[in-house]
């Protein structure tokens, strides 16, 4: 934490007052923090047998922390995340890291320290504030005599310990937090483990959403539009057929080109789903989905699959459509005879070769079509490495997780 939220803490408590809710709320919660922290360090410390007392305090490591984090909860509203348990079986067991040791026996008891400190600074400003009040109380002679002298200032220093003791609560308060988020949390490491962890659960979501919402829009397109415009083709087809000899030439002429119309929007609605989610992708699996593309492409393919692990639908989409693409690719850019593609399922990854006889040159770097492939396959935590040397052949292996 930079030196920003600690300006901001001091600039929050410059505004507090006695009486004020958050100058409370501090002193609650460093004074809860006593009874857990001082029992502990003057085990440790005024003990004849420290070596067991000291196991004895580190095996309580957990309940501590638990402990510590339940005060910071429950008084401040802070919420300190749980470290994983550091490595070895005997760190397992003691479920205890060197930074929680470091809070519980040296921290921890200087923070109770110092929140001592701001306790009697509240009871003893609290008392000096009322010295010109109760002194008239004393009996003649004696401290009343003493203190006659002395009262205003006495009263007038402990109005200014008052005044001072909100803002030493609050320095307090903010030394705990801080304290427990370095030495009873997640450290660095953990929370950036912890993050990366978030993010691809989050991506993986992303792509299972992405993919569910394709299918949607595929089987509305494929059960709405599609069958209407069916429908209407069907229709100028049967007028077409029965009216030719009806209709004058000029209105035939109007019919017949709008059933061609209808029948070119199907084809194009046709390819248009496909490109979505192929039915045949959900119906029959991938290898049927990429015989269909092989059947489809331009150039002879010659297709090798070999699926003895399964693979989840989301995964599955990823790889028709980067097989796809790579066939497009080779199709427009290689200039090949024949198209080798490989699927193989093997220690959960699903990996995808697709090689071509071409002129080679492939650059992932200088075109859309590899950067794309490239994109989709990282959206599922997948790799594409290409190899095309100059005269070919040009090889891509795609290599993806069977289940996200």
């Amino acid at each position: 934490m930079s030196s920003t939220p600690l300006r901001r803490a001091l600039v929050r408590s410059l505004r507090r007052t006695p009486w004020s809710p958050g100058a409370w709320r501090d002193t609650r919660l460093i004074a809860a923090g006593i009874p857990i922290a001082l029992p502990v360090w003057l085990a440790v410390t005024e003990s004849v047998l420290l070596f067991p007392v000291l196991v004895l305090v580190l095996g309580g490591t957990r309940p501590l922390t638990a402990l510590q984090r339940g005060r910071l909860r429950a008084l401040h509203g802070v919420e300190v995340p749980s470290p994983r348990p550091a490595g070895g079986w005997h760190r397992w067991l003691l479920g205890l890291t060197w930074r929680q040791s470091a809070y519980h026996l040296v921290v921890g008891p200087l923070l109770a320290v110092g929140a001592l400190a701001v306790l009697y600074a509240w009871g003893a400003g609290l008392v000096m504030a009322c010295t010109y009040g109760w002194i008239w109380l004393l009996p003649s002679g004696g401290l009343r005599s003493e203190l006659a002298g002395l009262d205003v200032a006495i009263t007038l220093c402990g109005v200014l310990l008052l005044a001072a003791a909100p803002w030493l609560a609050a320095l307090a308060a903010w030394l705990e937090v801080r304290a427990a988020g370095l030495l009873l949390g997640p450290n660095r490491a953990e929370r950036l483990e912890r993050r990366v962890e978030e993010v691809t659960e989050s991506r993986a979501g992303l792509v299972d959403a992405v993919d569910a919402e394709r299918r949607r829009i595929e089987r509305d397109l494929h059960d709405g539009a599609q069958q209407r415009l069916t429908s209407l083709a069907m229709n100028l087809g049967l007028a077409r057929r029965t009216l030719k000899d009806v209709l004058p030439p000029e209105a035939m002429q109007v019919i017949v080109a709008a059933h061609e119309e209808a029948q070119a929007a199907i084809d194009e609605l046709r390819d248009l789903v496909r490109g979505l989610h192929p039915a045949v992708l959900e119906d029959r699996g991938l290898d049927a989905a990429l015989s269909g593309i092989a059947a489809r492409a331009p150039l002879p393919v010659r297709l090798d699959v070999d699926l003895s692990e399964p693979v989840s639908p989301t995964v599955e989409a990823v790889a028709y459509f980067t097989v796809s693409e790579a066939l497009t690719n080779v199709a427009k850019h290689a200039r090949a005879r024949r198209v080798d593609l490989s699927v193989r399922t093997a220690g959960g990854r699903l990996r995808l070769v697709v090689s071509d006889d071409g002129v080679g040159g492939a650059d992932p770097a200088g075109g859309t079509g590899l950067t794309g492939l490239r994109k989709r396959t990282a959206a599922v935590d997948g790799t594409l490495s290409v190899l095309s040397p100059l005269g070919g052949p040009t090889t891509i292996t795609v290599e993806l997780p069977c289940v996200l």
